[in-house]
């Protein structure tokens, strides 16, 4: 064979081999990034006290919303009444 040949073969051989090497060390740097990251998508194993604490954080959240409308329905009422009293006064006063 001619040198020059000689010398792209072993050229070719050699960037074969980089290629090969960079090719596994993508891949790996690839799996162990993977590896690194939360998994977002799977639910975490929770104990039984962190979801009764849960369970009572959503009860006062719900008790105290349920308090405030209650209120606000109250306040509302009392509004109505003194209107109805308000106008019933007038009424009397025109007869």
């Amino acid at each position: 064979m001619l040198p020059h040949l000689l010398m792209l073969r072993s050229l070719q051989d050699c960037l074969k081999r980089v290629m090969k090497r960079t090719f596994a060390f993508l891949l790996i740097a690839a799996a162990t990034m993977a590896w690194s990251l939360p998994a977002t998508a799977q639910p975490e194993n929770k104990s039984i006290g962190e979801n009764s604490r849960e369970a009572r954080k959503a009860s006062k959240q719900y008790q105290k919303a349920a308090k405030k409308a209650a209120r606000k329905q109250q306040k509302q009422m009392k509004k109505y009444q003194k209107a109805q009293r308000k106008a019933a006064k007038k009424q009397q006063r025109g007869h």
